[in-house]
């Protein structure tokens, strides 16, 4: 599953969210059948949460949402769905904001040695919070250009662009 169906937000006006969070539930549910993975119910909630918005979402953030809804949740319960999550390639951690945003991709192409990982590209809108997850080819074959000219094996691709959206920009 490649969630092409996921819509981006920075494009397209009237974005069914809906749509999108079922498409990234169903591809996360396919994903985990596929790798031998079990998206428990605490998993799958864990994830919609973070689908909830193309905004990130912090951890603790997340806590709060299920010990609204459940009661009593220890934060490592938490910290273990968003691992689980993101070993998946379901999910993706941005370093800078200290937060996860849901995998537009996850499944994808099999770029990533098929463990669900794969390069990450995000663009963060300063002002509305809205981060897209992108790809591009040129950016991917310039990246590991520069890698392989220097000798560089790269483990991790994450790079996470801060600006303006076009409509933050108006």
């Amino acid at each position: 599953m490649s969630n092409q169906n996921v819509e981006n937000p920075f494009v397209r006006p009237g974005h069914d969210h809906a749509s999108c969070i079922s498409a990234a539930l169903d591809g996360a549910e396919a994903v985990c059948a596929r790798r031998g993975g079990r998206l428990t119910p605490l998993r799958r909630r864990v994830l919609e949460l973070v689908w909830r918005s193309h905004q990130p979402m912090g951890a603790y953030d997340l806590l709060a949402l299920l010990q609204d809804e459940r009661g009593r949740v220890a934060p490592p319960t938490v910290y273990r769905a968003l691992d689980f999550l993101c070993a998946q390639g379901l999910v993706h951690r941005l370093d800078s904001l200290q937060a996860f945003i849901g995998c537009g991709h996850a499944g994808g192409d099999g770029d990533g040695g098929g463990d669900g990982q794969h390069p990450a590209h995000f663009l963060i809108c300063q002002d509305c919070g809205v981060a897209v997850e992108v790809r591009d080819g040129q950016l991917n074959g310039a990246i590991n250009h520069l890698a392989g000219r220097t000798g560089f094996a790269i483990a991790d691709e994450t790079i996470e662009l801060r600006g303006r959206c076009a409509d933050c920009q108006n």
